[in-house]
């Protein structure tokens, strides 16, 4: 019992320190802004006066790559970062030996929830020191370090003239180890990449081995890399060339923080930065004409932008990496106050309220985690998003009326996109749906080496039957699940066609305790081979040539053809026709001449006798007639063949040569 009580207090003890050790911090510069990311990152930006050589920062041994990998510095006093120290772990590879059996008899199995002794606690603390050519600086320093990702939360409330009222809400957490006492934040939609670096772990790579003969026994790694060399006297070994400054960001220095003073023209830094001492101000001073305020921060970003552009420190400035979010397309929320959110604590700030064009209305997409919904609609609130960012995936309440209808899931919105978000079942309307398949069109598709090609579409019909048994009408959107490769055919307005999603949303409206057909027209286009002298090639060849954005030089060899295939098929034809008859007339005498033979020696059939022996007279008379004209007609036919193939041998058309 008291051993388990000792462990208890121990274990408690040991997550306790790690939860009070800061990932990052320093007391030599305040927190100023952090901008958290929706990756398990967050940017970290301190900045002050320094009076001092060196700055040190203390932080996680796990934080130290990060650190590293991200560190940016902007100066703004004359001076330079001189170097970053850190301290290594360094692993005992001779392991400690193993007690007497006699000791390891005694010992009993403990949970180990510490490292090994052989392996460094990666939430050490270890120190980085900044090591400065000066001592007095005004100092901005930006870094990434790992924190909780913020998260959305939405409120919608839907009005009867067609609009709604968005209100978007981001949850923070603090979990760094240190407050955040008054800060700028900034949450981004989007998740850009980042990584964890181990900058700050020694790595002795493994080198080829020469013989004393010379023999490599490795691989030489392949490729070349060539360094830009700049035109010009070489810089001088301390400075660098400051042609590359970051611009200050439009909430980087404000009235309440120290500008960064202008840097000396000359090479030697003779007398001491002078500090720019913060100062509140009230609006419409001198004058009463316009914001103070706003004149000096405009200042003081000119001073920040003038000390970038004369070369005083190398290293990227915080506010361009801002930036580059903003370039790339990421959606940044600036909160306009100043944020205060205790370690261990969180906090919602509203991110935006605005009026957007919004509606609820039904919607039928049935899902296999509500059975119900493959009979009856959703009831949803829709939304366009009115705002310039991506809104990010998180939950939503949904009001209307003064009344809180449900909740619902929204996904990524981009700008100007429309939401459709359900909240709860309406079994006031119902739903029936069946398909059927056909396949109709014929039009040009290729003609190559005398052989034609027709391009026909493969038809889908789903039909949705809904019944509404309500006193009040109902608008609903259909969530059609959408055939691979499928253009919809004439579909109803205002249809919404989701590519990406692989669904279409069509609109239909139903009258109180009315009943409603909605029809969906999918086609997916297919090449077929096909006979000069069948219907659909007259049909498919008959609309190329009416279609005014046809190839002219195609059209025309395909008239002439044409001409030729007509009397081609008004000859086959016949003959086809002439065959027919003169097999049924071969057909009819054989039966009659067998009819004649039975009724040989029936002398009371003398007048049936008669009377096939007429028939099969006429039929004799006509089986000559014929059989001269398929002698005529069969060479018809092999000329207007031989000249309608010559004619459109010549002809080449693929799918492109139609337009």
């Amino acid at each position: 019992m008291i051993r388990t009580a000792m462990g208890t207090s121990v274990l408690a003890a040991m997550l306790l320190g790690c939860a009070a050790t800061p990932n990052v911090t320093t007391n030599q510069l305040p927190l100023k802004r952090v901008v958290v990311y929706r990756n398990g990152v967050g940017y970290f930006e301190r900045r002050g006066h320094v009076d001092a050589d060196e700055v040190k920062f203390k932080m996680r041994g796990r934080m130290v790559g990060d650190f590293l990998a991200t560190l940016a510095i902007v100066e703004a006093g004359g001076s330079t970062v001189r170097s970053a120290s850190f301290p290594l772990d360094v692993v005992d590879d001779d392991p400690p030996p193993d007690p007497a059996p006699e000791i390891t008899s005694m010992l009993k199995p403990w949970p180990n929830t510490a490292p090994k002794p052989d392996e460094p606690d990666p939430d050490a603390l270890k120190e980085v020191v900044l090591r400065l050519d000066g001592k007095e600086h005004d100092l901005a320093v930006g870094y990434v370090s790992e924190t909780p990702v913020w998260r959305p939360s939405y409120r919608v409330v839907v009005r009867p003239d067609g609009s709604a009222d968005l209100q978007a809400w981001g949850i923070v957490q603090n979990l760094s180890g240190e407050d955040w006492d008054a800060v700028r934040m900034v949450l981004v939609a989007g998740a850009p990449l980042a990584f964890q670096s181990t900058l700050g772990d020694p790595v002795i790579p493994t080198r080829p081995v020469v013989t004393d003969t010379g023999e490599v026994i490795a691989a030489v790694p392949e490729g070349v890399t060539s360094l830009k060399e700049a035109e010009g006297p070489a810089e001088d070994a301390d400075g660098m060339d400051g042609d590359e400054g970051g611009e200050a960001d439009e909430d980087e220095e404000t009235a309440d923080e120290p500008a960064a003073a202008p840097a000396p023209k000359s090479g030697a830094y003779k007398s001491k930065p002078k500090r720019i001492a913060s100062a509140r101000r009230p609006s419409g001073g001198a004058g009463g004409k316009g914001d103070f305020g706003a004149l000096e921060r405009a200042k003081k970003r000119e001073a920040l932008a003038r000390a970038l552009t004369d070369g005083l420190s190398r290293p990227r400035s915080v506010s361009a990496l801002a930036a580059v979010a903003v370039d790339s397309g990421t959606t940044r929320y600036v909160i306009p106050n100043r944020v205060t959110v205790p370690n261990e604590s969180a906090t919602m700030v509203l991110l935006l309220s605005q009026r957007v064009p919004g509606e609820s209305v039904f919607l039928y997409s049935p899902d296999g985690g509500v059975p119900e919904s493959a009979s009856h609609p959703f009831r949803v609130a829709r939304f366009e998003n009115a705002t310039k960012g991506l809104l990010e995936r998180g939950p939503i309440a949904v009001f209307e009326k003064g009344s809180f209808l449900g909740q619902g899931m929204l996904d990524p919105l981009p700008p100007a996109a429309k939401a459709t978000v359900p909240f709860a079942l309406e079994r006031g309307l119902a739903v029936q749906k069946k398909s059927e398949r056909d396949t109709s069109g014929a039009r040009m598709g290729k003609i190559e080496y005398g052989r034609l090609w027709i391009e026909r579409d493969s038809v889908r019909r789903t039909t949705y039957t809904i019944k509404n048994g309500s006193k009040e009408p109902a608008k609903m959107l259909v969530k059609h699940p959408r055939e691979t490769e499928s253009r919809l055919h004439e579909p109803p307005p205002e249809t919404e066609d989701n590519v990406g999603t692989g669904s279409a949303l069509v609109p239909i409206a139903i009258k109180p305790y009315g009943k409603a057909d909605l029809v969906v027209d999918e086609r997916r286009s297919f090449m077929q081979s096909s006979d000069w002298l069948s219907a659909l090639a007259d049909e498919a060849v008959s609309a190329y040539l009416k279609d005014s954005k046809s190839n002219p030089a195609i059209v025309a060899k395909l008239k002439a053809a044409w001409v030729l295939r007509n009397n081609y098929k008004k000859n086959s034809d016949e003959h086809g026709k002439l065959r027919n008859e003169q097999g049924e007339l071969i057909r009819a005498a054989r039966e009659w001449r067998l009819s004649l033979k039975a009724i040989e020696k029936n002398k009371q059939a003398a007048d049936l006798r008669r009377d096939l022996e007429r028939r099969l007279k006429e039929n004799t008379s006509r089986q000559e007639v014929v059989t001269k004209r398929l002698i005529q007609l069969q060479m018809a036919v092999d000329t207007a063949r031989i000249r309608f193939r010559e004619a459109i041998r010549t002809i080449k058309l693929n799918l492109k040569d139609k337009r």
